[in-house]
């Protein structure tokens, strides 16, 4: 059995806003991929992210996309400084669901992690960084504010 995690949190915007947020190279740039995104996610495609204050451009896959409801993601989760047995891809699902008229909830989930020491520990540090994506996007959608911001380097 492989590790699992489900983070969420609420966006006081309409979902198509939210799901823009994501989906949308410029946008995800702006809060959280701070070194670029290469493309717009949609169904079937490979595009690359990019942070300032982590090494390197590294590839997503693109799985699924449903417009304003959900992205799946496949990519390699174990870096390699922490796990030398080979790749190991995880699947991520970001769901959005409208609540309250103008409001939306999404929710991230992450699984496929391996039950290794070096697993775990990658584990951690996505469900922190998909956690703290959300509060990113809350910011800059809600706000304008890029949180991402110096705040890892």
């Amino acid at each position: 059995m492989t590790l699992k995690f489900e983070v969420s949190g609420r966006v006081n915007r309409p979902v198509d806003e939210v799901f823009d947020a994501v989906a949308n190279p410029a946008k995800l740039s702006g809060y959280f991929t701070t070194g670029g995104a290469s493309g717009r996610l949609e169904t079937g495609v490979q595009v690359y992210w990019d942070f300032h204050d982590f090494p390197g451009a590294f590839p997503v896959q693109v799985v699924e996309v449903e417009a304003n409801k959900r992205i799946v993601l496949q990519w390699d989760a174990d870096a390699p400084e922490t796990d030398d047995s080979g790749s190991n891809y995880t699947t991520v699902i970001m769901r959005f669901e409208p609540i309250d008229g103008d409001r939306t909830l999404v929710s991230i989930s992450e699984e496929g992690f391996r039950r290794t020491p070096a697993g775990e520990k990658a584990s951690y540090m996505n469900c922190q960084g998909w956690m703290q994506m959300i509060c990113a996007m809350k910011a800059y959608v809600e706000h304008g504010i890029n949180l991402r911001d110096g705040m890892f380097k």
